[in-house]
């Protein structure tokens, strides 16, 4: 391991302190909103970070992967429980691309 994702972590920790200082409604925002997530507890932490992480997947932020794996494995998550997170997330991904194939499809012969 060569501290890849550590490092990306702590430079996201930094750029977003960095951000927060030049606008701080809208990261107060935002912390705001994740913790809101979490406030009726409806959702365990393990499961939260499941959730995020294949989200994270589906939109490609490295930031969001550094920010929830370590936060996945400490809630308790397995490396099989995120692998099949993931495996969903692989799955969904593609599905949304079929899924808006057919739309651009549909738009093509709409047009």
């Amino acid at each position: 391991m060569n501290g890849e994702w550590t490092n990306r972590l702590s430079a996201l920790v930094k750029n977003i302190g960095n951000f927060a200082k030049a606008n701080k409604p809208v990261a107060t925002a935002f912390h705001n909103l994740e913790v809101a997530t979490r406030e009726n507890k409806v959702l365990d932490a393990k499961t939260h970070e499941l959730i995020a992480l294949a989200v994270a997947v589906t939109t490609r932020c490295d930031g969001c992967i550094s920010a929830h794996a370590g936060a996945a494995k400490k809630a308790g998550a397995t490396k099989e429980e995120v692998a099949a997170a993931l495996g969903t997330a692989i799955a969904l991904n593609a599905g949304a691309a079929y899924v808006y194939s057919a739309r651009t499809l549909d738009a093509y012969d709409e047009m």
